[in-house]
């Protein structure tokens, strides 16, 4: 007997050395759970499992390992966004009940964009560390598309639902069948047999969008109105063993969901400061809380045309959704655009944006210090939140609201795990989860912007380096320089040209030669020229060419131009303007 059990162990700990196996070296280890650096760690990957972590000097590597060195780096659970809508790409036209362009761009286009663009998408989460997303509100036809990347090595873990169950529904979401990322529940019945149809398509969890008001009552008589519809959901969910996302912005649509069986609040409070009733209740029920704290604010900067874009969004959004919200800058429809100018840039909106903003952040400071769980995330999807590169600006408003590094760190990781019960598969950096990890050049404890200062992304048994998850197009490098063009960014603006790029006259005068002359120039003429804008009127592409016609404004003159761009190893190396 005892022969064969050394036989068995024998064999296993055999077949465990043919698996694929990495050895990141001489790391610094980031403790999320525990909150400490561990230094000089060797992490040991066996397909997509951590299988050992030792001080560096006590593990002997086999010849044939992959090994990557953590040397002056620091590792850390891959990112998680939970909050996120794949239905919604991130631009103008994303949201027709909010700001109706449907004659300038048809909704069915941004419906087949959100099908298309899926695998760019996921891409560009994981090249930005991004390893779990949880998509809180989509559609039927994404929740089976969800086949297609399940397994794919690019792709993030993705946690997805169906479509909104809501008592209130625009009109603009109607006949849209499969497409639909809104279900109407009038009553306790509809609400019940609207979790019934989603279970047939396996969705991860269920979402309630509580909104309370469209009808008319005062916000806690429609709360209260609507709770019987909201309970029935939430007891149809759980009796099928799902979570239960909420949709509350408002202290008692929260109060009311939560007490209710609410696992998940995607929103903070924004309408009143908590008290500590309400505190304990969230203690309790051991509901964790999803800020969503930067959302708000881009609607409102991207209605009054106040965006501001830092270099890191440039180049890491969707360049084509991200030039999308400055075409309210040029569209034909003045007076629709007049209307949304006024309100984004109304006193009134921007006062109450503020004390909102200010209310949010000091209720999740309350819930954090109270112990409650906070996950981070983005609502990504929405006008103005962009996929992927909105992240970075949630975490600096979760610091700028009194969290610590450490407490981000927390949210964005472990705390994801635990929306879903998953802390033991994924979250940490421990033996036996799932190594979605990402290697960094610089500490993150130190400063939380340095989760983008990003070396090796480690997903599903795959390591990448960032600039081979996601190549960029010559449609998108040509839509990159224009876009930070418009934003007068001289910094992003040069990033997608050659250092010796060539600047002509068409057919082939030289203008100047060098990015050091080409920032010269631009400097000089984003500095003297407030009013600058180039709207993109056609765009033809062969091959490595890109030409591009475009009507410039500069101050009150306009100027049309056709400018083409050849592309050369991944950068624009030459121009030629045709006048």
């Amino acid at each position: 007997m005892k022969k064969k059990q050394i036989l068995v162990f024998t064999l296993l700990i055999s077949s465990l050395t043919l698996f694929a196996q990495t050895y990141i070296t001489n790391v610094t280890l980031v403790d999320v759970e525990k909150q400490k650096l561990v230094p000089n760690q060797t992490v040991v990957i066996s397909n997509d499992i951590i299988s050992n972590i030792q001080k560096s000097n006590k593990i002997k590597i086999p010849e044939n390992a992959t090994i990557i060195d953590g040397t002056d780096k620091y590792l850390i659970p891959g990112l998680v966004d939970a909050h996120i809508h794949f239905f919604q790409n991130g631009g103008l036209y994303s949201r027709p009940d909010v700001i109706d362009l449907t004659k300038h761009k048809s909704y069915n286009h941004e419906i087949a964009l959100a099908k298309t663009d899926m695998e760019t998408k996921l891409r560009r989460y994981l090249q930005n560390g991004i390893t779990t997303v949880i998509d809180v509100g989509a559609n039927y036809q994404l929740l089976q598309q969800r086949k297609d990347f399940t397994d794919k090595k690019y792709s993030p873990t993705v946690y997805i639902t169906g479509p909104l169950l809501t008592t209130y529904k625009s009109k603009v979401y109607e006949n849209l069948g499969e497409n639909n990322p809104f279900a109407l529940t009038k009553t306790i019945e509809d609400g019940i047999n609207a979790v019934k149809q989603q279970l047939q398509y396996n969705p991860d969890f269920i979402k309630i969008w509580y909104i309370v008001g469209a009808d008319g009552l005062s916000i806690e008589k429609s709360a209260r109105k609507n709770l019987p519809i909201i309970k029935a959901i939430i007891d149809e969910a759980h009796k099928n063993n799902l979570k239960i996302a909420v949709h509350a912005t408002q202290r008692i649509t929260a109060q009311l969901a939560v007490e209710n069986g609410a696992d998940f609040l995607v929103h903070s409070i924004d309408d009143e400061i908590l008290k500590d009733d309400f505190v304990q209740l969230m203690k309790k029920k051991g509901t964790i809380l999803c800020p969503s704290l930067t959302v708000n604010s881009k609607y409102l900067n991207t209605f009054g045309q106040n965006l501001k874009m830092t270099n890191y969004e440039l180049k890491t959004a969707d360049p084509f959704q991200l030039g999308s919200l400055l075409d309210l800058k040029h569209l034909s429809d003045s007076l629709l655009v007049e209307e949304y100018s006024k309100y984004g840039n109304s006193q009134e909106s921007i006062s109450y944006l503020k004390q909102a903003e200010s209310i949010s952040m000091k209720n999740m400071k309350i819930l954090s210090d109270a112990g409650v769980l906070i996950a981070t995330g983005t609502d990504a999807g929405n006008i103005g939140t962009l996929h992927t590169s909105s992240y970075l600006a949630e975490l600096q408003a979760m610091h700028k609201g009194g969290m610590s590094n450490w407490q981000i760190l927390q949210a964005s990781t472990i705390n994801g795990a635990k929306i879903f019960n998953k802390e033991n598969e994924f979250g940490s950096v421990s033996i036996g989860k799932k190594a979605n990890l990402v290697l960094l050049d610089a500490n993150p404890v130190e400063n939380i912007e340095n989760v983008t200062k990003i070396n090796t992304v480690i997903n599903k048994g795959g390591v990448f380096k960032p600039n081979e998850i996601l190549k960029d197009s010559p449609t998108e490098l040509a839509q990159r320089q224009l876009n930070a063009y418009n934003f007068r960014n001289i910094d992003a603006f040069l990033e997608p040209y050659a250092e010796d790029v060539e600047v002509y006259n068409y057919p082939d005068e030289l203008q100047y030669k060098g990015k050091d002359k080409m920032r010269e120039t631009y400097s000089t003429m984003f500095k003297n020229t407030p009013d600058l804008h180039c709207e993109l009127k056609e765009r033809i592409v062969q091959g490595n060419i890109v030409i591009d016609k475009e009507r410039v404004q500069f101050g009150d003159r306009l100027i049309e131009v056709v400018v083409i761009y050849h592309i050369e190893n991944n950068k624009i190396k030459k121009v030629f303007f045709v006048r």
